[in-house]
């Protein structure tokens, strides 16, 4: 940390003005340390998880150390960073001296970020057991689910939509953390297949632990993880909440795990188009204008894009967000197969360019209740559109 000797003095400063930090505002610079070492499982994620976590540091505030070299962990060392980021890290990872030089460091007020594979890590040390807020028992196929955020006043979830449709590894828990942490977000387990939490399924939470802040998301398992909007910005608030950077209400709860499933007609369902469980014909393409980076490219008539288990019940209506630089086309939205029923469409007209976006609606009638696997099919002439998320609006 570069002055780690401060955070006495700064939590006491939040604790008598209690102004967090804008997300707006710079934040002092800081160091991070981005430890991935693995001694199981390895995930080809790593990567461009560091290479994202570096770009969040650059453009707010944070440097960031990278290794996995495990050497690392002196006391010394340590005391250089604000916050310690174990990224898909597995298995046991630090001998015992350095296990004690973490937990010293945890103690004088250090920070942790565990993502995904962190739980995943250190099963024999319950130090790490507690510090992480529960550890991997097991996960089904990498899947579509919708994530509930049930806490968006954190800043790792602050201005992010009620709930998403998102693809990942998602991991079941040895024990449920929400005693002992916040949980930010939750999955709904009937939108997948494979959930074992018998429907209180946290994914990401925080806590104040022995001293120091904790965070920790089951997200991040895939390399296009790191390219979506909405878990950057989860990373990044964990960050600068370990980090000290803002505060926030980290304790325990909320008690009651929200609804499984979502009543019908409540929330909004958010799907990033490229996201996709099947196609033909479209392809994921990368685009700066994209929410997350990335959208449904390369649209031809006769494609389609499927989506499993997708909450669609009490639905109105569906907008889409497009660009088109062509002839435009026609979007249907269908469930069961790619010539199932047609719930709705929308002719899609040319945008002003494939950067200009523009948001449409189709009308929707005929909608499942509950979950049902979404299937959009295109229709037109020549190059039609590309698609980067839709919303199935319920209010």
């Amino acid at each position: 940390m570069r002055k780690l000797a401060l955070a006495a003095a700064l939590s006491l400063l939040a604790a008598l003005s209690f102004t967090a930090v804008s997300a707006q505002a710079a934040d002092t610079p800081y160091d991070v340390l981005v430890f991935s070492r693995t001694a199981g499982f390895r995930h080809d994620s790593i990567a461009v998880g560091i290479s994202t976590i570096q770009t969040l540091g650059a453009a707010n505030s944070f440097t960031v150390t990278a290794t996995e070299n495990a050497t690392a962990f002196t006391t010394a060392n340590l005391a250089q960073y604000e916050t310690v980021v174990f990224l898909n890290t597995t298995g046991d990872v630090l001998n015992t001296a350095q296990q004690n030089a973490f937990q010293s460091y945890i103690a004088a007020g250090g920070g942790y970020v565990g993502v995904h594979a962190a739980a995943d890590t250190e099963y024999s040390w319950p130090f790490y057991g507690n510090l992480v807020g529960a550890w991997f028992q097991s996960h089904p196929a990498q899947q579509n689910a919708t994530v509930i955020f049930e806490d968006r006043t954190h800043p790792a979830t602050a201005g992010l939509p009620s709930s998403v449709v998102r693809f990942d590894e998602w991991y079941n828990y040895r024990t449920n953390p929400r005693s002992s942490a916040r949980v930010l977000a939750s999955l709904n387990e009937s939108s997948y297949s494979g959930g074992t939490m018998n429907g209180d399924h946290p994914i990401t939470w925080c806590k104040e632990y022995a001293g120091g802040r904790s965070f920790y998301t089951g997200m991040g398992h895939t390399q296009a993880s790191y390219s979506e909007a909405n878990f950057r910005a989860v990373l990044l608030g964990g960050i600068r909440y370990t980090a000290r950077r803002v505060d926030a209400n980290c304790a325990p709860g909320p008690n009651t795990p929200p609804t499984t499933p979502p009543p019908t007609g409540g929330t909004n369902v958010t799907v990033q188009a490229e996201a996709f469980s099947s196609q033909s014909g479209v392809q994921a393409v990368a685009n700066s204008g994209a929410v997350g980076g990335q959208r449904l490219g390369y649209i031809a008539a006769g494609d389609w894009a499927a989506y499993n288990n997708v909450n669609v019940g009490g639905s109105r209506s569906l907008q889409a967000r497009v660009s088109s630089g062509g002839n435009g086309g026609t979007l249907q939205i269908r469930t069961g197969s790619q010539s199932g029923p047609v719930l709705g469409s929308v002719a899609i007209s040319n945008t002003g360019g494939w950067n200009n976006y523009a948001t449409v609606t189709a009308n929707l009638s005929g909608v499942p209740t509950g979950s049902a696997n979404v299937y959009l099919t295109f229709t037109g002439t020549g190059s039609l559109f590309d698609l980067d998320q839709f919303v199935f609006v319920k209010s």
